[in-house]
């Protein structure tokens, strides 16, 4: 056909037609991502070769299937404590500061000494170092009373709200003998960990343990013991030593953290014993401590990381809209290679369909009463109804024209 077919443009400008008569089918651009970029039957047929990439789609599917299942499996891990146990070394030292009798200042014509107190964490593999008060809720040191009152010798240090951290603790106080101390650290459990009375300690074979996992003990010993009652799931048949504890036959399950309150004592303390020397001999030696410390799992930092990641969004969400936009293409290409088929095999037949088809989306948009395309034709008055419709029609203007004359 010549330029005033506009045969080209023709799948485009009557996409609705180019739809209902040369394919056969139609996908809407609502559909989801899966559907919208996913080639068509009748294209794969044409091109065998597509199947390589309906097989990635479905492996896409798969993949994306996973990923979901591990950050729903990373949210709910997160949501547990994950704690590693790890070393912390403790360093305690002191330096002595003899008199001066010719010192002009009041602090050096006193002989005096400074105890340090300092830690680090061994092979710590993080990029921002602890700072060494940022273990500890609580440090005491308590000096000699004999020799430094009972005012003055204790010194605390505790957290608050606004503390701020610090990589040691020094004291200094003005002496010329050695002084014997004793250093109590508590340290900074996260989540509180609590200390059992020793009865419930003996029973569970815990010493020291979160709230959590201590009801979880008490629970796996239930089950064992098959103290639940059969007939009311809700209640516990006390052995003799849950009503040693308890001091009850029976008790719900609801009542058990609430009991718990009494029998949880705050966990005992490091306690160090350690002398300060004045000895020059000694002013070199360090003591060195090792505590058991636990800190943050450096995986959970990488898995919340990976959670709030949105690196790969844009360039993800770039890449479907250029994989979006190829398959359109593709689709309108074979929209037009149809058109071009059905009209090569026969002109007239596919511009008459061409044409009821518009006829019948003009009727549609213009909701126009008939059939246009068949009142058209002569054929169309010559069917038997006509000669009644053609009475019928005159019946009604003579009506009308006596009822003007009677009036």
């Amino acid at each position: 056909p010549g330029p005033a077919w506009g045969c080209v443009g023709w799948p485009v400008i009557f996409t609705r037609i180019g739809v209902s008569v040369v394919c056969g089918s139609y996908r809407d651009t609502s559909q989801t991502r899966g559907m919208a970029i996913a080639c068509r039957t009748r294209i794969r047929e044409l091109v065998p070769e597509s199947q390589a990439y309906m097989d990635l789609l479905a492996f896409e599917r798969k993949l994306d299937q996973t990923i979901m299942r591990k950050r729903v499996d990373i949210q709910e891990a997160l949501k547990r404590p994950m704690k590693q146990k790890r070393k912390l070394r403790l360093y305690i030292s002191n330096t002595f500061n003899p008199a001066k009798p010719d010192a002009d200042d009041s602090d050096g014509s006193i002989a005096s000494w400074e105890l340090r107190v300092e830690g680090k964490l061994l092979d710590d593999p993080g990029k921002l170092k602890r700072k060494f008060s940022s273990f500890f809720k609580s440090l005491v040191i308590e000096l000699d009373k004999d020799l430094y009152g009972p005012d003055n010798h204790l010194v605390e240090w505790h957290r608050t709200p606004t503390t701020q951290e610090t990589d040691g603790f020094q004291v200094k106080r003005p002496g010329d003998v050695s002084v014997r101390c004793t250093l109590l650290l508590m340290l900074d459990y996260q989540p509180p960990q609590f200390k059992l009375d020793p009865r419930l300690a003996r029973l569970l074979g815990i010493h020291t343990q979160t709230r959590s996992c201590i009801i979880q003990a008490l629970w796996q010993y239930v089950k064992t013991n098959k103290l639940q009652d059969s007939h009311d799931k809700e209640y516990i048949n006390c052995d003799k030593y849950f009503q040693q504890i308890f001091d009850c036959p029976r008790l719900k399950f609801s009542e058990i953290p609430q009991r718990l309150t009494n029998l949880l004592l705050p966990p005992d303390p490091i306690v160090i014993n350690h002398v300060i020397s004045v000895d020059p001999n000694d002013q070199k030696k360090t003591a060195c401590y090792d505590i058991d410390v636990e800190v943050e799992d450096p995986l959970k930092s990488q898995m919340s990381s990976f959670l709030l990641s949105t690196a790969n969004q844009q360039e993800i969400a770039s890449l479907d809209n250029k994989i979006h936009e190829t398959i359109e293409s593709i689709n309108q290409l074979k929209i037009q290679r149809d058109f071009m088929l059905s009209f090569s095999r026969d002109p007239k037949g596919y511009i008459q369909d061409w044409l009821k088809s518009q006829s019948r989306d003009l009727k549609l948009m213009t909701d126009v009463v008939g059939n246009p395309e068949e009142e058209r034709r002569a054929e169309f008055y010559h069917e038997p109804w006509s000669q009644e419709a053609v009475s019928r029609y005159f019946y009604s203007k003579v009506r009308r024209h006596v009822k003007r004359c009677t009036f």
